[in-house]
């Protein structure tokens, strides 16, 4: 199995959409993470504030606790579970001491200092510290303490204040999804520009193809177009390519000629001297050089079109070929009663020399007039795969399977008292075999031989 041929289109829209799609989760989650650094700040400067209006308002009560003068004025404080809280630890010498002060809002579930926060609280005496714990409704709380001393006799104490950070939380993630389909909408337009960006920049590639197939089509002989300055030296290597194949093809049909006159001249002599002597010597002479003849005949002729297969844009119409040729034998035998009748796709267009076609054709055609009661019909268009067929019926007597295949047998006459050499349709099949054809016998509709004739080719759009 062939592997699977790379597009450079869909390489370079793959490279590019992958660095987008990189640059744009990095880019993501970039700002998420700034826009997360945003609102825990403010988050922080609150409750930094709260902090700092409790230390600077927090004197001992009669009863020994110690409540700040001045409540922070937010009135979430004071209710229950609301998700800001504020507290009040004694610090002793052995370390955190009991709540001596809390909100409302904390009721009768104090905030939790885990040991390892209260030694950074001790540690960094006199400055806010951070840190994250479960709060009194299991909520995730911000909290920020701070390790201050009272004046007068009031002592060491720890002052807290805390808030639900889910809120904060919910606010980072809605901005995350809004940047995921902000971002998402974003690369999809890129993706596209990028498209269509490689479509541009390689319109001049897809014009050269262009260019070439028309040249392999026989619809130009250059490749021609307005190329960059990138392409154009390949276009320059095309043209001189193709140049040459010209130039080798021309080579080996003049040598193909030189031959054909070399050979043919010598046995022509030979089969003249012999014509006038009846012996046997003459005679065995004789049949060898035409024998000779016709195989010499077959083998310029299955060279020729070896090298005209083999050039470049090689086209002709099959329309006027078949209509040539019907018009030829119409005229050849209309004395003897027969007809040939010709309909098909028009527009199409044999990938090949016209001499070569005209020799197939006229051969299954020939051959179909001599063994025709009265009608030949010839037929042609273009199958699923895109060759085209030429089929040639008539409505003579036919051949079964086995002589089928005897025909097709280079020199083989299923018939001695007809005229000719035997060749014709292995001429044809030889032909078509070098062009990627093939020829296939049957039973014709009217009874006789139906030779269907599959060659490459194309119908003009």
């Amino acid at each position: 199995m062939k592997p699977a041929r790379r597009s450079l289109v869909r390489r370079l829209v793959a490279t590019s959409a992958i660095l987008i799609l990189v640059a744009l989760i990095v880019a993501a989650l970039g700002l998420t993470a700034l826009f997360r650094e945003s609102v825990l700040r403010t988050l922080d400067d609150r409750l930094t504030a709260a902090v700092s209006n409790i230390v600077a308002t927090a004197e001992p009560t009669e009863d020994g606790g110690i409540e700040p003068t001045r409540l922070p004025p937010d009135p979430r404080y004071e209710r229950i579970f609301s998700g800001r809280y504020w507290q009040i630890n004694r610090l002793g010498p052995e370390g955190l001491g009991p709540v001596v002060g809390n909100s409302r809002s904390v009721w009768d579930e104090p905030i939790e200092v885990e040991p390892r926060f209260a030694s950074r609280l001790i540690e960094n005496f006199g400055q806010p510290v951070t840190y994250d714990v479960k709060g009194p409704d299991r909520q995730l709380l911000r909290v920020i303490g701070q390790a201050i001393e009272l004046p007068g006799d009031g002592g060491q104490i720890l002052v807290l204040a805390a808030e639900d950070r889910r809120p904060a939380d919910a606010e980072v993630r809605r901005f995350a999804m809004v940047s995921i389909g902000i971002f998402l909408v974003f690369g999809i337009a890129l993706a596209a520009g990028v498209i269509l960006q490689v479509r541009i920049g390689l319109g001049p590639v897809f014009a050269m193809q262009k260019a070439v197939a028309d040249v392999r089509e026989g619809r130009s002989q250059k490749v021609e177009g307005d190329f960059p300055v990138e392409l154009q030296p390949l276009g320059d290597e095309l043209n001189s390519l193709l140049d040459h194949s010209r130039e080798v093809v021309e080579r080996a049909r003049t040598h193909v000629g030189n031959l054909a006159h070399a050979l043919k001249t010598p046995i022509a002599v030979l089969i003249n001297e012999t014509s006038m002597d009846n012996g046997d010597l003459s005679k065995l002479v004789r049949r060898q050089t035409e024998t000779m003849s016709r195989q010499v005949d077959h083998h310029l002729r299955r060279a020729r079109a070896a090298a005209h297969a083999k050039a470049i844009g090689a086209r002709c119409s099959v329309d006027r070929v078949v209509d040539d040729i019907s018009r030829t034998l119409n005229k050849i035998y209309a004395r003897q009663g027969k007809s040939v009748s010709a309909e098909g796709m028009p527009g199409l267009d044999f990938r090949g020399e016209r001499q070569d076609l005209e020799e197939m054709v006229g051969n299954l055609a020939d051959n179909a007039c001599k063994w025709a009661a009265s009608a030949v019909t010839i037929e042609y268009g273009v199958r699923d795969d895109g060759n085209i067929f030429i089929s040639v019926e008539d409505d003579g007597p036919g051949m079964d399977a086995a002589q089928r295949e005897q025909a097709l047998k280079r020199g083989v006459r299923l018939d001695e008292e007809a005229p000719g050499t035997g060749l014709g349709l292995s001429i044809v099949v030889d032909l078509a075999s070098v062009y990627g054809g093939e020829l296939e016998l049957g039973v014709a509709d009217a009874g006789g031989l139906s030779a269907r004739l599959i060659l490459p080719g194309n119908r003009d759009k």
